[in-house]
């Protein structure tokens, strides 16, 4: 079911100044969008927006449906909050139960028993783990046979093997599902999404599939957000150790930047570009993130193991390099 959203709303917590969010996004049935940003740029405003949380201007349509002016219950939405929102005096199988005063529901405990947890059916929610809580929010959600899933940063607070595990539960749970997925965690957005949204200070800057936003940032924010090195350019030009390297500008008004993803600069090449001191050496499972300094600017690159000199030779493959305008 296609999720149609053009909505501007706006929120002011108490001592704090207005703060908007402005999207204009349509979401095709069986697609995961995955809203991307840095913390306070709207994600969560934007997805409770959608599910009826707050006043805003402009519509909300679910396969064609308007829902611009219904009640959150009657939305057809469902929705797996960031902090869990579970009813801590109710039993996990009396919060997975919770949607069935609004809506024919699946039975809790066949959810419960298909996500392997039974055993918790009689607990309370104070008495479980994140990882635990976490499973019942979204059987939950999945209770009430939901025709689109908001999900607002359900990974955030996860040790990072249980979100390893429910990242995986959420791909299989997601697929073929109309779904928008907050968060600021760029492994998530990368293995969850069909499409990507970077959102920055309430608006969409960008929009794609994650290889083009990841591969092909349209501004230095977005490969800054994204994990991508940001060098800044002189008439496009990038100084380094004896001289300048020259990249192609045509079709960018005042080239100032270049972006190249760590994991496309490659070190010591047969024809290097550069050589480059070694700033700091961060170890990683099953590889090295190396911080090089390229004529005072930070450039980073990954290698198989620490190197054995204190200077590496590097070149940028200029099909991998995207030169961008402030």
């Amino acid at each position: 079911m296609t999720l149609e959203i053009d909505v501007r709303a706006a929120f002011t917590a108490a001592g704090a100044d207005r703060f908007e969010v402005r999207a204009d996004l349509s979401v095709p049935d069986g697609e995961t969008l995955v809203v991307l940003g840095p913390s306070g740029s709207g994600k969560s405003l934007l997805l409770e927006t959608v599910a009826g949380f707050h006043d805003h201007e402009g519509t909300i349509s679910l396969a064609g449906r308007d829902l611009t002016d219904a009640p959150p219950e009657d939305r057809g939405l469902g929705f797996v909050f960031q902090d869990y929102a579970l009813f801590p005096h109710a039993t996990v199988r009396e919060n997975v139960a919770f949607g069935g005063r609004y809506h024919d529901i699946r039975d809790p405990d066949d959810l419960l028993a298909e996500f392997g947890v039974s055993d918790l059916a009689d607990r309370y929610p104070p008495t479980l783990s994140g990882g635990e809580r976490q499973w019942v929010a979204l059987a939950r959600a999945l209770a009430v046979r939901p025709d689109a899933f908001l999900l607002d940063e359900p990974l955030s607070a996860l040790d990072v093997p249980t979100r390893q595990t429910l990242r995986e539960v959420l791909t299989d749970v997601l697929a073929d599902e109309t779904a928008v997925y907050v968060t600021h965690n760029r492994t998530t957005a990368r293995a969850l999404a069909d499409r990507v949204a970077v959102i920055r200070d309430g608006d969409i800057v960008q929009i794609g599939t994650p290889e083009t936003v990841f591969e092909r940032p349209e501004s230095p924010f977005v490969a800054r957000f994204t994990g991508a090195n940001c060098l800044e350019l002189d008439d496009g030009a990038l100084a380094v150790s004896g001289g300048r390297l020259t990249f192609e500008t045509e079709g960018v008004s005042a080239g100032t930047h270049l972006a190249i993803r760590p994991e496309h600069v490659e070190l010591d090449p047969e024809s290097p570009d550069f050589s480059a001191p070694v700033e700091r050496v961060l170890h990683e499972e099953g590889r090295c993130l190396l911080a090089l300094d390229v004529a005072g600017q930070g450039l980073d690159a990954y290698a198989p193991a620490p190197p054995k000199e204190k200077e590496v030779e590097v070149t940028l493959p200029h099909d991998r390099v995207t030169v961008l305008s402030e």
